[in-house]
């Protein structure tokens, strides 16, 4: 399938994070208050946050380029975040970047 789009393609992060024991409620407060928000930043596509039966969260995200996702993980939101993450986690995010290759549908400008 060939097509004449000029678009950069579409950009997903997605991961798993294993929470420190003792610390899932609070961590799960953190990721929780970045769903909406970011959400809401241009260029976002999709957002999701997923709680695994092992405890381990689930991160996806998909943005409409580079560019979204850069200006995304810039925002002050973002920043605080992740120097608050190493103290809730164990060990280090297990993370995926990927360009999308699947067509993805309705994507606004």
């Amino acid at each position: 399938m060939t097509t004449n789009s000029t678009a950069p393609a579409p950009v997903s992060l997605y991961g798993f994070l294993t929470p420190k024991p003792g610390h899932a409620d609070e961590f799960r407060k953190l990721l929780m208050d970045l769903v909406e928000p970011s959400r809401g930043h241009e260029g976002n596509l999709q957002y999701h946050l997923h709680e695994q039966e092992d405890g381990r969260f689930f991160l996806y995200e998909v943005w409409r380029s580079q560019e979204d996702l850069d200006r995304h993980n810039a925002t002050p939101l973002l920043r605080a975040f992740m120097d608050e993450v190493s103290e809730h986690i164990e060990g280090a995010p297990e993370a995926y970047f990927g360009e999308m290759r699947s067509p993805y549908p309705a994507i606004v400008a």
